[in-house]
């Protein structure tokens, strides 16, 4: 209930209908009233499910993020890179339905894009280093200074080691001294090219797993 202090003319106190009458500074105002809100509907289980989902896939992405970044860029039109990337592996890389939710590792895509990839590469652990090799070969697509982007992820550990730009297409090898802590874990490999200007990139290949 509003009042008037001091008359029809006198400023409004209090809810009258829609509007809020009050005073700050001593300076009348009517504002509109505060709409009642709705007590949210109860999620069904398909909705709590498809919010693990995406939790799932968000922390799945995180230790791939500085690759993702160069990996995705050029479909990250109007969002970021992470979130062109998530659009991709939410429906491809993650399996199953909560809470029994796993990741696909072979369809785990790091980079996307129509830059053609390696010839026949081939991954070797020794000790704490991982060779690649690959045939040489090329396009009017490819160019001889291409970068190699290689990825290793340790799932247990939840780490990513890796680089981009320290092969080139034409070098046909290379060798990676990894992280000291992904020594006698299981490894998965991951390969991509970049043009130097790193406005094409290949699709992410992968390799498989190395456990030494």
């Amino acid at each position: 209930m509003a009042k008037l202090k001091n008359g029809i003319f006198g400023p409004v106190s209090g809810k009258l209908g829609s509007v809020v009458g009050g005073n700050w500074k001593g300076i009348p105002y009517l504002r509109s009233a505060p709409k009642k809100k709705k007590k949210p509907a109860a999620r069904s289980a398909a909705q709590m499910a498809n919010e693990q989902k995406m939790k799932f896939t968000n922390k799945l992405l995180v230790p791939f993020q500085p690759y993702i970044n160069i990996g995705f860029q050029h479909l990250a039109i109007e969002k970021t890179a992470l979130s062109a990337a998530y659009s991709v592996n939410f429906h491809q890389a993650v399996t199953g339905v909560y809470p029994n939710l796993a990741v696909d590792y072979p369809n785990l895509m790091i980079s996307s894009g129509n830059l053609p990839g390696l010839i026949n590469p081939v991954a070797g652990l020794h000790g704490d280093t991982i060779e690649l090799i690959w045939e040489k070969g090329g396009s009017s697509k490819t160019s001889f200074d291409d970068q190699l982007m290689l990825v290793l992820y340790a799932p247990d550990l939840d780490l990513a080691d890796g680089f981009i730009g320290l092969a080139l297409r034409r070098d046909l090898h290379s060798r990676f001294k990894f992280n000291p802590r992904m020594q006698g874990q299981e490894i998965l490999v991951y390969v991509a090219m970049t043009s130097m200007d790193r406005k094409r990139i290949s699709d992410s290949v992968y390799l498989g797993r190395m456990i030494p």
